[in-house]
């Protein structure tokens, strides 16, 4: 569309009602001069009719009364006249520049809104005024921006010349003036070319971040499936595991009712037996009731010859069907039967326990997302510190707990323990009573020879055995300590360790992770060594005392 000249930019102005901002439409002048459409300063002067004060909206001028509008039908000719010969409507009112917005540094009047701004002019331009910009050979080489309110940014304060120099040196824009003066010697280049350098720099960081974007959209969107992958593992998890619940209740109540139905078999059978004998029993006192009876009444026969005669003729007693004493077992009946069922129940306790352990232990595992990072200082390592206390229903009878069961020493003679199935009978060993899963971390101070490891639970305690020993076995993990010398066992292979060792020794564990790492600690921590392997029970701390007097304390750490 071709670009208005001033003289009809003018054109318009004159002939567009400042009110509604478009041509004039039955156009009316008011007595200061100024001209409206009709229903424009109609509609202005009915809301001042309160005040019985109307003004003109340009001037201001006051009238009272009220003025009579007529139609001037001069200016309404001339209006249709320029309509017909093709001038357009005035500026809508969002093309002229609000506060907000980039003025016409070269409008007249109210200013129209910029469209470019040029950094050599250091001004704004509207779409008018900025056409010889593309006109003018001249100023086609001038650098057109976005509008901006900040062109004077561009002007060096001190010599009012454009800021065309940048100086790394400061890094910072200055004008060439500059160059001579405060930053003479300074390495600078041209605005420009700093420019072309940051851009490229700019676009590789771009590139950088839009690579990291997509990684992370494909990692986002690998989580999302892992999501789905661990909900539909749930889902069917829960429901094979209720089955296997519901089978294992329907087998108890199986097992129940074949009980129940021994019992009340066996009760039948056993009743029966016995109401036999009683009958039989009852029929022999009914007999001989009778013959005790005739043998009353020929007692009292008074003829001798009689009672002789009828003597012979009785006849022999027979022997008894059944012993003159019933042999009864001693009255206890079903209760075995009790005795046997408490028994199972107990056992299936016991199972059910151990079990319930390992199962909670296979949930806890599951874990898609990396563990936390092992810590790289004391006091990182700090922030996963928990307090060690030994069982003494694991502790060797040569071996003496002290400090609130943090601390244990072999002595020369045997303590007074109680027997129990955890206590560890032959190696001079002894075990947590917390059970270990999370990131944790502990300190244990060693004096003399001692062994300081991890175990399940699951170890063997009796005897010299190989399993029973830390380190010498897949149930545990050991460091052996004493001076500068430390070996690392496990299952039956041993690792020799060189470097400082100090008597304290500082032990990481995150079971999830499946990370077991041993320090050496002292002002600064010296990693010994570091197990990476897949926990499949939860572990105990524990240690080994290998010689009179030796000792290790579990400390008190403050995270």
């Amino acid at each position: 569309m071709p670009i208005a000249s001033d003289g009809e930019l003018l054109n318009r102005e004159t002939f567009s009602c400042s009110i509604c901002l478009d041509l004039l439409t039955d156009p009316v002048t008011t007595p200061c001069g100024h001209s409206y459409c009709m229903n424009c300063i109609k509609g202005h002067w009915d809301e001042e009719d309160q005040k019985r004060i109307h003004s003109c909206p340009e001037c201001r001028e006051t009238f009272i009364p009220r003025p009579v509008l007529k139609k001037n039908t001069l200016l309404a000719a001339l209006v249709e006249q320029l309509k017909k010969t093709g001038l357009q409507a005035a500026p809508a009112d969002h093309c002229y520049a609000g506060p907000e917005d980039v003025a016409c540094d070269f409008c007249t009047g109210r200013k129209l809104k910029a469209i470019k701004s040029c950094l050599v002019c250091l001004a704004s331009f509207c779409e008018n005024h900025l056409q010889p910009h593309f006109d003018v050979v001249p100023l086609k080489k001038h650098k057109l921006v976005e509008p901006s309110k900040n062109l004077q940014e561009n002007i060096c304060s001190k010599h009012d010349k454009l800021l065309e120099v940048f100086c790394r040196t400061d890094q910072k824009c200055i004008c060439y003036l500059c160059t001579m003066d405060e930053h003479k010697g300074h390495e600078t280049v041209s605005a420009a070319a700093e420019r072309t350098e940051r851009q490229r720099e700019l676009e590789e960081r771009r590139g950088n971040i839009q690579q990291r974007i997509q990684d992370q959209e494909k990692d986002v969107k690998l989580l999302q499936q892992e999501v789905e992958a661990i909900n539909r593992s749930a889902d069917k998890t829960v429901e094979d595991s209720e089955k296997i619940f519901t089978q294992l209740i329907r087998l108890l109540q199986k097992r129940s009712s074949e009980v129940k139905q021994q019992i009340r078999s066996q009760q039948e059978t056993e009743v029966s037996r016995v109401k036999d004998v009683q009958e039989k029993l009852e029929q022999e006192i009914t007999e001989l009731k009778r013959k005790d009876a005739e043998l009353e009444q020929l007692s009292h026969t008074e003829d001798h010859n009689q009672f002789l005669l009828n003597y012979p003729s009785l006849p022999a007693l027979s022997e008894s069907t059944h012993s003159s004493s019933i042999n009864i077992r001693p009255l206890r009946h079903f209760e075995d039967v009790t005795a046997a069922v408490s028994e199972l129940r107990d056992k299936l306790q016991d199972v059910l326990r151990d079990s319930w352990t390992n199962i909670s232990l296979m949930v806890t595992e599951v874990d898609v997302l990396l563990s936390e990072p092992e810590p790289k200082s004391r006091t990182g390592f700090l922030g996963y510190s928990c307090e060690i206390t030994l069982d003494p229903n694991t502790a060797n009878t040569w071996l003496r707990l002290s400090e609130g069961n943090r601390k244990v020493t072999w002595m020369n003679r045997n303590q007074s323990y109680s027997s129990h199935p955890d206590r560890f009978t032959g190696w001079r060993q002894v075990l947590s009573r917390e059970s270990l899963t999370g990131p944790c971390y502990w300190e244990v101070e060693c004096s003399g020879l001692v062994s300081v490891a991890v175990a399940y639970k699951s170890i063997s305690r009796a005897g010299w055995g190989k399993e029973c020993a830390f380190g010498h076995n897949d149930k545990s993990w050991a460091l052996d300590s004493y001076q500068s010398k430390c070996i690392f066992f496990h299952n039956k292979i041993s690792t020799a360790i060189s470097g400082p060792v100090s008597s304290r020794v500082g032990v990481y564990l995150d079971h999830r992770a499946g990370i077991l790492s041993f320090y050496s600690v002292s002002e600064t921590m010296t990693l010994l060594h570091r197990v990476q392997t897949r926990f499949t029970e939860p572990l105990l701390a524990g240690v080994r005392i290998y010689n009179t007097g030796s000792s290790a304390e579990f400390l008190r750490l403050l995270g």
